[in-house]
């Protein structure tokens, strides 16, 4: 169930992004699901093979050549969806993946997971 949120979570981000900047467009809400459901398989499967081959640069940047790794899985989300999901470049890819991985901390953080009373 957890899982659904998030594509759901994730997919009103992208048309949130995409109403935002010029770079990043999204034919529709389907197309968003469609995107976030492509890029959480991608998380699955390739984002742990890329983490583990760029451990040591990881590693050396402390943790924030993490978002450069987003950045890549966004832009092989972009090359499945084809025109329903473009992305301009790396920039816009890299800018993309701060934000929703911002979005997504304060999310978990504040929604998913409730304050514990004392």
């Amino acid at each position: 169930m957890r899982w659904i949120v998030g594509i759901l979570i994730n997919a009103v981000i992208f048309v949130a992004l995409a109403g935002f900047f010029d770079g990043f467009n999204v034919s529709g809400f389907g197309s968003a699901i469609i995107a976030s459901f492509i890029l959480s398989i991608l998380n699955v499967l390739i984002r742990p093979i890329l983490i583990l081959l760029t451990l040591p640069v990881t590693i050396l940047t402390l943790g924030l050549f993490l978002f450069v790794i987003n950045a890549v899985t966004l832009l092989l989300t972009d090359g499945i969806m084809g025109d329903a999901f473009e992305l301009s470049g790396f920039g816009m890819a890299f800018l993309a993946s701060i934000i929703l991985s911002l979005a997504n901390l304060i999310i978990q953080k504040s929604v998913l997971e409730p304050r514990k009373e004392k």
